[in-house]
C-alpha cells in the first residue's frame, strides 16, 4: 500500500470519527466535489434533444447475432436522424459507434444521453467474459473513450486466452461529475437494479461454464458495491473507487472475491473517504480495513487504468484470467471477510 494513501485513508478517517465538527466533516464532503470539478475536464454535454428511434425490443432469449444486427440497424438510423436534425456532433460520434457495421452491440438506446451495451470478441464461445462498468459523465458523447479502454482490455486478454470476452456496459444513466449526484448512491442504486439481472441473462449466452468478471471503475464501483451477484461472477474489481457505501468487503452482495487498487497518480486517492447520510461512500476500498484484495496499478492516473503498455492492465487482465496473486495480508483479511 503506497505512503500516500494511507496518509490520505488516517486523513479521511480522523476527519469523520475524530474530535472533529460536523461542520469539519461537512467542509470536507464540498472539497471532495470541488476536487472533482475542478480536476476532471468537463465533458461534451449530453444531447437531450436529439432525436433517435425507440430502441429495438428483443424476445428474452433473442441470440447475441440477432441483436447485433438490429442494434446496429437502430444505431444507424440514429445517426441519419441525428444528421438531419442539424446535430453533427452526436451523428458524427454514432459513426464512430457503428464501427464500419461491425459493432456488437446487445443494447443500443440513443436517446438523450443514451445507453449502449457493446461486446468485443466472441461471447457465445468465452470462457473469460469481462464486464466494464464506467464511472461519471459518461454518454454516448464520450463513448469513445470508454470504448477504448474495452478494447485495450479485450486485446491485451487475447494475446493470452484467445476464448475471451470483454462488455462494455453503459446501461444506466451515469452521474455528472460536476453535480451533486455524483456524491450519492441514487444512480448506483438505480443501476444496481440493471445491472444484476444483465449479468444473469449474460451468463446463459456466454461458453458453457464461463467465468465472469466484474471490473468497476470510479463511481462504477458504487454501482458494482450494490448489484446482487450469481456464482458465475468470480471477481469484482473495484479502481478509481471513491468508495462503496460499504465499511467492508463482506459487506457486498456478492460471493465473488473483492479486488483493490489505485494507481498513485490518480487524483481520487486525495478525496476524503467519509460519509454524511446519504453523501459521500466511506471506507477506502484499497484501505487493508475493507478486506478487499490489493492489485498493483502502478503510476495510472484516474482514467488510465486500461491503458495499453501498463502495470495496471496487466493486474486487471490476470485477474481476469485468473492467474493473479494479491498482497499476502490483504489477501488473508478478505478471506477473513468472506468467511
Amino acid at each position: 500500500m503506497a505512503a500516500g494513501t494511507a496518509t490520505s485513508t488516517k486523513r479521511a478517517t480522523a476527519t469523520a470519527h475524530g474530535g472533529g465538527s460536523t461542520g469539519r466533516l461537512r467542509r470536507t464532503l464540498l472539497a471532495a466535489l470541488v476536487a472533482a470539478a475542478v480536476v476532471l475536464p468537463v465533458s461534451a454535454a449530453a444531447s437531450p434533444d436529439v432525436p433517435a428511434p425507440i430502441p429495438v425490443a428483443f424476445a428474452e432469449d433473442a441470440a447475441p447475432r440477432d441483436r447485433y444486427t438490429a442494434n446496429r440497424a437502430n444505431l444507424a438510423e440514429a445517426a441519419r436522424l441525428a444528421t438531419d436534425a442539424g446535430r453533427t456532433g452526436r451523428a458524427a460520434k454514432l459513426g464512430a459507434m457503428e464501427a464500419a457495421g461491425t459493432a456488437q452491440f446487445l443494447a443500443f438506446d440513443g436517446r438523450g444521453r443514451g445507453r449502449a451495451v457493446e461486446v468485443f470478441g466472441d461471447l457465445e464461445t468465452a470462457d473469460r467474459v469481462t464486464v466494464l462498468v464506467p464511472g461519471s459523465d459518461t454518454t454516448l458523447d464520450t463513448y469513445q473513450r470508454f470504448r477504448a479502454g474495452a478494447v485495450s482490455l479485450q486485446q491485451r486478454l487475447q494475446a493470452e486466452h484467445p476464448r475471451s470476452a470483454v462488455v462494455a456496459w453503459l446501461g444506466y444513466d451515469t452521474p455528472g461529475t460536476v453535480s451533486t449526484t455524483v456524491l450519492t448512491a441514487a444512480r448506483a442504486d438505480e443501476a444496481a437494479a440493471e445491472l444484476g439481472p444483465f449479468l444473469d441473462r449474460l451468463g446463459d449466452v456466454s461458453g458453457p461454464g464461463a467465468r465472469l468478471s466484474l471490473l468497476c471503475h470510479s463511481y462504477g464501483s458504487v454501482v458494482c458495491a450494490r448489484t446482487g451477484t450469481g456464482p458465475a461472477v468470480a471477481d469484482m474489481v473495484l479502481f478509481g473507487s471513491p468508495g462503496t457505501g460499504a465499511d467492508a468487503a463482506r459487506d457486498l452482495p456478492t460471493g465473488a472475491r473483492v479486488w483493490a487498487g489505485r494507481g498513485s497518480d490518480d487524483w481520487i486517492g486525495n478525496v476524503p473517504h467519509a460519509r454524511l447520510g446519504a453523501i459521500g461512500f466511506g471506507t477506502d476500498p484499497v484501505d487493508p480495513a475493507f478486506g478487499a484484495r490489493a492489485f498493483a496499478a502502478g503510476a495510472a492516473g484516474h482514467s488510465d487504468y486500461l491503458k495499453p503498455g501498463t502495470e495496471s492492465l496487466d493486474s486487471l487482465a490476470a485477474i481476469v484470467l485468473g492467474t493473479a496473486t494479491a498482497d499476502t495480508a490483504t489477501t488473508t483479511a478478505s478471506e477473513a471477510s468472506h468467511a
